[in-house]
């Protein structure tokens, strides 16, 4: 991948105030809008929202946060919001992008416990992309044609669009493999979901697992318990995780320097910044960055 000068932050703007935070598009509709965009969406830029990319036809790979994942038809790829993606328009897939927004998520909360969009990336197991079996395929098909044909009904019902996607959210976690939760409890699962958004949110704070199990008001060993039945990481593994990720989209994206950027991520002295990201990447940040200028 080339170097991503001034990666732009993208929002979306829902043609339709009737149907607030979720649209179901066909990613041909996204090509033919190329010319109305300010940014080039082959080209990595971060999102302010989620997105589930459906693949019908095509193969090839979708770039998020610094990889490359295959998906072929039948597939659903997951994009969390704040991660860096890239849309493949090399082999340019025929397929739905489904975008929701961060309020139209916490509108289905308020009626069914889902830890879909926790940020399961930081897990090293996790995997974005799901293929699905065709009886599955049937089914998730059915549920997005249904979601578009009330959207785009004259008396639209929003209450029935949360259901219809609750519905599609609800089968897909269930097929979704990686996702360690399901060995869970619901209260741990809870606690799991919880741990993951406190990362994101303390990150340059503090890295000790202590420091989080005591903002979540449990004992170090239960949340430890917690990360390893649900990933087989440790707390500790987790926090490094999303920080080394950061310290990369930060690096590349955001153009930091690497002493500026080891005292925002909470580090005294740059070297210890350096070695921390040596023994998580086997490179140094200025070998990193070089990596992504050819």
């Amino acid at each position: 991948m080339e170097s991503f000068p001034e990666v732009p932050k993208v929002e979306f703007r829902f043609p339709d105030a009737a149907n607030p935070g979720l649209e179901v598009l066909d990613l041909e509709t996204l090509y033919k809008r190329l010319s109305q965009c300010k940014h080039d969406p082959s080209q990595a830029h971060r999102i302010k929202f989620h997105s589930l990319i459906y693949i019908t036809q095509g193969e090839g790979a979708h770039f998020i946060d610094f990889h490359e994942h295959q998906y072929q038809p039948g597939s659903f790829i997951f994009v969390n919001k704040n991660q860096i993606h890239a849309y493949d328009f090399v082999n340019r897939p025929q397929g739905k992008l489904i975008v929701v927004t961060e309020e139209f998520i916490d509108s289905i909360h308020a009626n069914i416990r889902l830890p879909f969009f926790t940020p399961m990336h930081l897990v090293s197991s996790y995997l974005p992309v799901l293929t699905l079996n065709p009886s599955l395929r049937e089914s998730c098909e059915a549920l997005l044609h249904e979601i578009s044909k009330e959207q785009n009904c004259s008396n639209s019902d929003n209450l029935l669009v949360q259901l219809l996607f609750s519905a599609l959210l609800l089968k897909l976690t269930r097929e979704r493999s990686a996702d360690g939760t399901r060995y869970l409890s619901e209260q741990r699962a809870q606690k799991f979901a919880q741990f993951l958004v406190l990362i994101e949110d303390h990150y340059t704070v503090t890295r000790e697992a202590s420091a989080y199990a005591d903002m979540m008001h449990i004992t170090y060993k239960s949340l430890n318990q917690i990360c390893k039945l649900a990933c087989n990481q440790t707390a500790k593994q987790l926090i490094d995780a999303h920080l080394i990720l950061q310290a990369k989209r930060k690096l590349i994206v955001d153009s930091y320097q690497i002493q500026q950027l080891a005292y925002q991520l909470g580090f005294d002295e740059v070297t210890n910044f350096v070695k921390f990201f040596k023994r998580h990447t086997l490179l140094t940040p200025s070998q990193f960055k070089e990596c992504f200028k050819r």
